[in-house]
C-alpha cells in the first residue's frame, strides 16, 4: 500500500479513486489533483513513481486542507458555536441533529442517554 499523508491507498486502484480516501478530498478535487499531476487518467497507484507520489504530497499540502489539519478546524469551528451559544452550538453540545430533523420518532441514536454520572451514591 502506498502511503499518501496519513492514508493508505490501495494499490490497484485508479489514482483517481484512491485519492478520495483522503479525509477531505473527494472525487473533484482528486481530478484536479491528477490534473495539476498531468499524468494518464487510468494511471493505477502501483504504477507512480516516487517523483509522482512526492508531486502528488506537495500539490494536496500546498493547496487543500486535509486529514488532521482539516478535522482539528472543524472541531475549532464547532467548539467557537458553542462558546457564543448559538442554536447549532447548543444542539451540538445536547448531541442531537442541527438542521431541523425530526427528533420525535427519529434520531434514536443521537438521543440515547450519555454515560454523564450525576451524583451516584456510593
Amino acid at each position: 500500500m502506498s502511503y499518501i499523508l496519513g492514508t493508505n491507498l490501495v494499490l490497484n486502484e485508479q489514482v483517481e479513486i484512491a485519492l478520495t480516501r483522503i479525509f477531505g478530498l473527494g472525487p473533484k478535487k482528486a481530478i484536479q489533483v491528477c490534473a495539476q499531476l498531468g499524468s494518464n487518467d487510468n494511471i493505477k497507484v502501483n504504477k507512480l513513481t516516487k517523483y509522482q507520489i512526492d508531486q502528488i504530497i506537495k500539490i494536496i499540502s500546498q493547496n487543500y486542507l486535509v486529514d488532521l489539519e482539516l478535522a482539528r478546524v472543524i472541531q475549532r469551528d464547532i467548539k467557537q458555536l458553542m462558546s457564543i451559544g448559538c442554536y447549532r452550538g447548543f444542539r451540538h453540545n445536547a448531541g442531537l441533529p442541527l438542521r431541523g430533523q425530526r427528533t420525535h420518532t427519529n434520531a434514536k441514536t443521537c438521543r440515547k442517554v450519555r454515560n454523564v454520572s450525576i451524583n451516584q451514591r456510593s
